[in-house]
């Protein structure tokens, strides 16, 4: 089994140093990294270090906003890094009106990416799962009103909805991969194997659809390093 890892897992390395935060990534195990930010490196350097590090790239969380403001820029930018999966992390959707612009945005970018290469997604909290105080649900419309494909974060899944499972199924033909994580019903992050979040269950069905697992680990105690470890020895564990 192949796994990535969220590089905001480790943000109290890649802060001080996102090549040495790729090379020690690569040396716990995992294949694939997401990125999380750049750090003002450039596409060659990205690429140089993934490639000193036999490491490949998944994806990237990045802003829907560059690609509304600087599509021309931010588009180059993602190809020439080799980037396939363009995934929003987050987005303003606290009522209808703020849904209808992201539906707009989205419908109008998408095409244009696909001739690219590039897919959009989009990476839920619990939050999207979740009714509005004027009752939209923004992962339900994102659904039924785009074509946008998904990172389902099955931890927020968990706090939001209670049933990833049943999500990640449900949802199967528009997911490109899942965040697999743990922690606590309150919205407390814990590392794989510490929390209450059904991982094992999230695990056996990732594997069933042939999902790729990306781990994000929030905490960073005592550090990221040493919850990625805990993660990737985590999921090890579970293949035996």
């Amino acid at each position: 089994m192949n796994y990535g890892l969220q590089l905001y897992s480790v943000r109290d390395l890649t802060k001080e140093s996102l090549e040495e935060a790729v090379r020690q990534v690569a040396e716990l195990g995992y294949k694939n990294v997401e990125f999380a930010g750049f750090f003002g490196r450039s596409a060659d350097e990205v690429v140089a270090m993934l490639k000193a590090n036999n490491i490949e790239i998944s994806g990237t969380h990045s802003s829907l906003d560059d690609l509304i403001n600087k599509y021309d820029e931010t588009v180059a930018f993602h190809k020439a890094i080799g980037n396939k999966y363009y995934i929003i992390p987050s987005y303003r959707l606290s009522n209808q009106q703020e849904i209808d612009y992201f539906v707009e945005k989205v419908n109008e970018i998408m095409p244009k990416l696909d001739k690219e290469g590039i897919t959009l997604a989009f990476h839920n909290h619990a939050r999207e799962c979740m009714p509005n105080a004027d009752g939209s649900v923004a992962l339900e419309q994102m659904i039924y009103r785009t074509n946008i494909k998904l990172e389902i974060d099955t931890y927020w899944a968990y706090v939001g909805m209670k049933n990833p499972v049943e999500l990640i199924t449900r949802l199967k033909d528009r997911i490109i991969c899942i965040h697999v994580k743990d922690g606590y019903a309150d919205g407390k992050g814990m590392p794989l194997g510490m929390g209450t979040a059904p991982v094992k269950d999230v695990y056996d069905k990732a594997k069933e659809l042939g999902f790729l697992m990306v781990v994000e680990s929030e905490t960073c105690n005592p550090s990221g390093i040493a919850e990625a470890e805990i993660c990737i020895k985590y999921l090890k564990s579970l293949e035996i």
